[in-house]
């Protein structure tokens, strides 16, 4: 039986790092947590296939790669820090579309965190 294979969805759950985030005069001296989760979808067909890891989506590698651009960063809005990681992630061209969550803890009293979501698809 013949049958197609749609976009798998990697995930990437609750990245914890710290980075400098926010506007207030004291945000910008000292990193907080933010917590980052990720769903990227991929073409799969050729690593169902080929079981080896050239033919995937290294979500290892992809992990590297955010941590070591936002250890070298500082943002002053949520919205700023979603959008660079969204950023890093359609970077990867086997990418097709991703959504990336970007959750600040602790950000309000009486909130577990606020978060912001930013979606992209690749076009064409």
């Amino acid at each position: 039986m013949e049958y197609r294979i749609f976009p798998a969805t990697v995930r990437i759950t609750n990245l914890r790092l710290d980075v400098i985030i926010g506007c207030n005069d004291w945000e910008r001296h000292r990193t907080q947590e933010v917590v980052i989760n990720i769903a990227m979808q991929f073409d799969a067909t050729e690593a169902v296939a080929g079981d080896t890891l050239d033919a995937t989506l290294d979500y290892r590698a992809m992990k590297k790669k955010i941590i070591a651009s936002i250890k070298e960063s500082s943002f002053n809005l949520l919205e700023s820090l979603t959008a660079h990681v969204l950023g890093l992630v359609m970077d990867n061209d086997r990418v097709v579309n991703a959504t990336v969550t970007v959750d600040k803890p602790k950000a309000l009293r009486f909130a577990d965190s606020v978060s912001v979501t930013l979606s992209a698809e690749r076009s064409g």
